[in-house]
């Protein structure tokens, strides 16, 4: 059996910690079950920006273009707020979420944007939006850390790893 080499000399969770990439990936599939594609993809895309990783940016920019998202909704995402109707009330109030739970230290999450979450879907699927929010933050992170390359998709690398 031949070694694949590692792309990334820090860290590659896949490779380094399977257990721990296996338990990430079945939160992964929990968080993201019964959310709409678009607004996961908005999602990652926006956290994957502010959190300035751009590993994640590169595999959900192609994950949104595969699911026929709206190629100037994702030119425009940075800007959202100024983008007028571009981006529904939805889509408005779960960037403002993602935003803001993703810059926790910036002042947490203000009622209002709670609100504007809680008007436009349910409860249970407020807490999917909450927890996808979340994970797209952690992949974040390890990708940053790992010093993972923009370009690469671990989930086609660990595949093919089998």
């Amino acid at each position: 059996m031949s070694v694949r080499p590692r792309p990334s000399t820090r860290m590659w969770i896949p490779q380094d910690n399977p257990a721990v990439y296996k338990a990430l990936v079945a939160l992964q599939r929990a968080s993201s079950a019964g959310v709409d594609v678009e607004i996961g993809e908005l999602i990652s895309m926006r956290v994957s920006q502010l959190n300035g990783c751009a590993y994640c940016l590169h595999m959900h920019a192609g994950d949104a273009l595969a699911a026929q998202i709206d190629p100037h909704k994702l030119l425009m995402l940075a800007t959202w707020r100024e983008a007028g109707s571009l981006f529904s009330s939805r889509e408005r109030a779960v960037l403002a979420l993602a935003e803001q739970l993703t810059r926790l230290g910036e002042g947490g999450v203000d009622d209002a944007v709670f609100d504007d979450v809680r008007t436009c879907f349910d409860a249970a699927t407020t807490g999917q939006l909450v927890a996808a929010i979340v994970m797209i933050n952690a992949w974040n992170r390890i990708a940053v850390a790992g010093g993972y390359p923009a370009g690469l998709d671990e989930r086609r690398v660990s595949q093919a790893a089998g």
